[in-house]
């Protein structure tokens, strides 16, 4: 099952993107084996001020056609990191090729693509910084990818 991490904004050089490049190279390695990836970023960015609608549709056209659309929202389902990772097995056992992880941008995710979405998954009630989104959902594939590899990188 290929991951597409969908973002809205440009990452720049530096200590963020250094630990994604890692988490994903991880990820990559780890999950091969387990018909998991590879696992890429796909930066959206609406230079023309559309706003969550415009996000959105930009959104909606770097989702692969038949995946499985995931949105990160401080609204979604709190998950511990084993449910995330059998999750991700469920989705891949059940012959899904593709998955979506979208990031939205300052403002959110579009309320008609968040009502679109299979899954909506929290990283807690606070919000977090975009790129910080990205870094920790990109340790949380890597992690996954361990858990069900049974690698000791988890531990309880």
């Amino acid at each position: 099952m290929r991951v597409h991490i969908i973002a809205v904004g440009r990452l720049r050089a530096g200590p963020q993107k250094d630990l994604i490049d890692d988490y994903l190279q991880r990820f990559d390695r780890t999950g091969r084996v387990l018909g998991l990836g590879p696992a890429r970023v796909v930066e959206v960015d609406d230079r023309k001020g559309g706003g969550m609608a415009g996000e959105a549709a930009l959104i909606r056209r770097a989702i692969p056609a038949g995946a499985v659309v995931t949105v990160m929202d401080e609204r979604g389902r709190l998950e511990t990191s084993p449910a995330f990772a059998q999750r991700l097995a469920g989705w891949r056992d059940t012959g899904r090729g593709d998955l979506a992880l979208v990031i939205g941008g300052a403002d959110g995710i579009d309320p008609g693509l968040r009502a679109e979405a299979d899954f909506a998954l929290s990283f807690g009630k606070m919000v977090w910084p975009h790129m910080l989104v990205r870094v920790m959902l990109t340790e949380q594939l890597y992690r996954a990818a361990s858990i069900l590899a049974g690698a000791p990188y988890h531990r309880d």
